[in-house]
């Protein structure tokens, strides 16, 4: 991993809370409480602190099936048998899964990232008031005793 987090280091979780708990000035415990009271004052605080508890799930799945593995391991012979494979597998997968939600909470820790200021930009317009409809919506007014066309009709230049 990138961004200060040593590849070799076992405590992703741990970094990536100080680093949440540095950005906010308060404890994990009192942001959850915090977000809990009032979930859409601060949308940052909100999406860090879902993907946090993602992150804290991954990594217990992750000790379980790292020490799943470890007691099949000791109990084998030298040959890996198709069961320990298996249990090999839920390891990387759920390795994968907690380095993938470690990166969405590095990407939302960092707020000058690519797409978060156009991420800002959207979330600001879904906050303006709307005036009206973008496009008329009504139909256009057709002088009286002329027909529209039919439906499947199309003119000489939407042909070409």
């Amino acid at each position: 991993m990138s961004n200060g987090i040593p590849e070799d280091s076992a405590d992703v979780v741990g970094v990536l809370t100080e680093r949440i708990e540095a950005r906010f000035g308060m404890g994990m415990a009192q942001l959850k409480a915090a977000v809990a009271a009032a979930p859409t004052a601060n949308p940052d605080a909100t999406d860090v602190v879902k993907w946090h508890g993602l992150l804290v799930e991954a990594q217990l799945v992750l000790d379980r099936a790292e020490d799943n593995l470890l007691a099949a391991l000791q109990s084998q012979p030298s040959d890996v048998d198709d069961p320990t494979m298996r249990l090999a597998h839920r390891v990387n997968a759920a390795v994968t899964a907690r380095d993938g939600r470690a990166m969405v909470v590095r990407w939302l820790l960092a707020p000058d990232a690519p797409g978060r200021k156009d991420l800002a930009a959207e979330r600001l317009a879904r906050l303006a008031p709307r005036t009206g409809p973008a496009v008329h919506t009504s139909a256009p007014n057709r002088p009286a005793g002329t027909t529209a066309p039919p439906a499947g009709w199309r003119s000489a230049r939407a042909a070409r």
